[in-house]
């Protein structure tokens, strides 16, 4: 529940601020944070989903910036897929903050 919760109140977030940029003050930050909750609770195990993870992470700004070509609404895609973005990284951060901790205690 709270899993759904978190993931709706991230598109809501990512989208008010796509679309009116700024009314959501800190609003990078309050992505960030979700995302560090979201991996922090979704723990990933499977190597190849965490590298999934990290390659989304890394990509998907670039692929936001060429959603600006479509005409009316690219930059209002872009904004959404930015909001994304910000979450995936938090998540691909706490994951490899996790996968850490994992390896130093079985050290």
């Amino acid at each position: 529940m709270l899993g759904k919760v978190m993931t709706f109140g991230m598109i809501l977030v990512a989208a008010v601020e796509a679309v009116m940029p700024g009314t959501v003050p800190e609003s990078g930050m309050i992505l960030v944070l979700l995302g560090f909750v979201m991996g922090y609770m979704n723990q990933i195990e499977d190597v190849g989903t965490r590298t999934a993870y990290y390659v989304l992470a890394f990509t998907l700004p670039t692929i936001a910036d060429s959603m600006d070509m479509i005409p009316a609404v690219g930059g209002y895609l872009n904004g959404f897929m930015d909001g994304l973005a910000m979450t995936i990284a938090g998540a691909a951060c706490m994951t490899v903050l996790l996968q850490v901790m994992k390896m130093a205690k079985e050290a």
